[in-house]
């Protein structure tokens, strides 16, 4: 089923907006992150003034070095202090791995009674990492950008769960395990979808338009403007998870794995190249996990 795209985007951005007026002081960009962001495009600080911002907050500190020395990037030598982990990783990459962490913080805080938030959680991390290792192997730049936006691509779903209970209950009834028909089940309720309340959540963390995009039409790629590579990548690391044992979205194991040739002729990457960056996620998800959480 194609999405129906004849919704004015007024009115979809309107009702958005109006079922996030509960949840605005819980899906708001920490102050840290907008401070880090400030000081990395000055052209007056530099990696010690971030690091002081950073090091104020102890768990976030903590789990930055956490991912620095984990299979995320295997550095042969351990990361010691976060100034170190400026010089080693650079200040862009450092300020993405920064949204991830006070995304999954923030957004945990939002209660919900129709998922369990560590397979939620799961299902996000993997996406993540398969995301950025499809990234690397197709050489897109800055391969972490697709990192975060794997992380928060269905952060939407947390806002319905929480503001459309009874709804998203029967719609996840409907769906039985298959997010492609919740998507197409929300868009006919509700007129939008939790990719789309997502990618309203971004503009306002200040995330780049490419990613925006990538995170909106994660389940429609080819609708995609701006974005478009990231979308497909997306769209095919959500694919591939959800048919995985230990990352679909409800937790429902498959059988076996269908990967969409539509999307592997779209970003011109061959299977034996999906099966080795899916080995690669497999490798880093224990550790990059267990960092986030």
């Amino acid at each position: 089923m194609i999405l129906n795209t004849s919704f004015a985007p007024q009115q979809r951005q309107e009702s958005i907006v109006d079922l996030l007026d509960d949840v605005e002081g819980l899906v708001s960009a920490p102050d840290i992150c907008m401070q880090i962001f400030e000081t990395i495009h000055s052209p007056a600080s530099g990696a010690k003034d971030i690091a002081a911002l950073i090091s104020v907050d102890p768990n976030l500190t903590v789990r930055l070095l956490r991912i620095a020395n984990s299979a995320f990037y295997s550095f042969s030598r351990k990361i010691e202090t976060i100034s170190r982990a400026i010089t080693i990783i650079g200040n862009a990459e450092l300020y993405q791995l920064v949204l991830s962490i006070s995304a999954v913080k923030s957004f945990s805080n939002i209660p919900n009674d129709l998922i369990k938030m560590e397979t939620f959680w799961r299902h996000s991390v993997y996406t993540a990492l398969l995301a950025r290792a499809l990234a690397m192997r197709l050489h897109v730049l800055h391969p972490e950008r697709l990192f975060v936006a794997g992380l928060v691509h269905d952060i939407g779903s947390l806002i319905l769960y929480h503001q459309r209970p009874e709804a998203m209950r029967d719609l996840l009834l409907i769906a039985d395990g298959n997010e492609e028909v919740l998507y197409q089940a929300e868009v006919e309720q509700f007129g939008f979808s939790h990719a789309g309340i997502a990618a309203h959540l971004m503009e306002q963390w200040q995330f780049p338009e490419s990613l925006r995009e990538a995170v909106k039409w994660h389940h429609d790629p080819v609708q995609a403007d701006s974005g478009r590579t990231e979308a497909h990548i997306l769209a095919l690391a959500n694919h591939l998870v959800n048919e995985s044992e230990q990352g679909n979205f409800m937790g429902s194991n498959k059988a076996e794995l269908h990967i969409s040739q539509s999307l592997l002729d779209e970003l011109g990457v061959q299977e034996d190249e999906v099966f080795f960056a899916f080995e690669e996620a497999a490798e880093q998800f224990p550790s990059t996990l267990l960092a986030l959480l």
